[in-house]
């Protein structure tokens, strides 16, 4: 399987949480029809390009077709209306109703081509909501970093990220991967700071999840603690976690070739 058979990111226009929308993704080695799929969702400030090769070299190595997007509001997908302020419940609305019309969109029937999910912190949390309301379209979630309730530490960061992003240059940065990247943080950092958020909980939905679950947590992650693995281990029925020493928030980065390798164990063999 090639490295370097990717397609170039399209754009698909889609229907989805009561609007319109057109999102922004990548297939990886797409002719590749009887491998497993493997999806790819981005962190709350990611988009599609945010993952550079890494995915490429996961997909090569766990012999897996690949779909990498972005969510509306990342990346060149459609931004967020400048006045709108996402729900409390804007990961639910991802994993129930987008996700499942962008695989729709794009020819992938779910139920029958199962994918597993590897999905990173925000995503990881949509990645397990996906799971628990279609239980029967997933093959299996890895979740790196992510979030099943809102901690303190978590708080603490995003109000730090605040303020890079007003007084330093975290904006011009966000601006290399995002048409709008005002789309893309405020929308991520209003509502995880709104004091409505501190009671999101997904915790329950756990228990409904029926595929295998790989949890992954850093031990130095600055976003979150083992509590969050930890829970997911104790509630979801076929869950396992794995703690990354000397890895932050995003494993992926911080620790490449090991998370390959758990992705390369944990995928179905066709």
């Amino acid at each position: 399987m090639p490295l370097d058979d990717r397609q170039e990111p399209a754009w698909i226009s889609l229907r989805a949480a009561g609007r319109e929308m057109r999102l922004e993704y990548q297939w990886i080695t797409p002719g590749s029809g009887d491998a497993p799929l493997l999806v790819f969702l981005h962190e709350g400030l990611g988009s599609l390009s945010t993952w550079r090769d890494w995915p490429a070299h996961a997909c090569e190595a766990a012999g897996c077709r690949g779909l990498l997007y972005s969510r509306p509001g990342y990346g060149r997908s459609t931004p967020r209306p400048t006045q709108e302020k996402w729900p409390v419940e804007y990961l639910h609305d991802q994993a129930r109703d987008v996700l499942p019309a962008l695989l729709q969109a794009l020819g992938v029937d779910a139920h029958r081509d199962r994918p597993v999910f590897y999905g990173h912190s925000d995503g990881g949390s949509i990645a397990l909501l996906y799971a628990s309301h279609h239980p029967d379209a997933v093959a299996g979630v890895i979740a790196a970093a992510p979030h099943v309730f809102v901690e303190d530490i978590t708080v603490r960061n995003i109000e730090a990220a605040r303020r890079a992003y007003l007084e330093a240059d975290l904006r011009d940065k966000l601006a290399r991967y995002h048409d709008d990247p005002d789309s893309a943080f405020w929308g991520w950092n209003d509502i995880w700071l709104d004091p409505a958020f501190r009671a999101w909980n997904i915790e329950s939905a756990l228990s409904d999840i029926r595929c295998p679950v790989l949890a992954l947590q850093g031990t130095d992650d600055n976003y979150g603690s083992l509590a969050q693995i930890e829970s997911i281990a104790r509630r979801a029925p076929r869950a396992t976690m794995r703690v990354l020493p000397d890895c932050g928030h995003s494993p992926h980065r911080d620790q490449p070739q090991t998370v390959i390798e758990a992705i390369k164990a944990f995928v179905p063999k066709t």
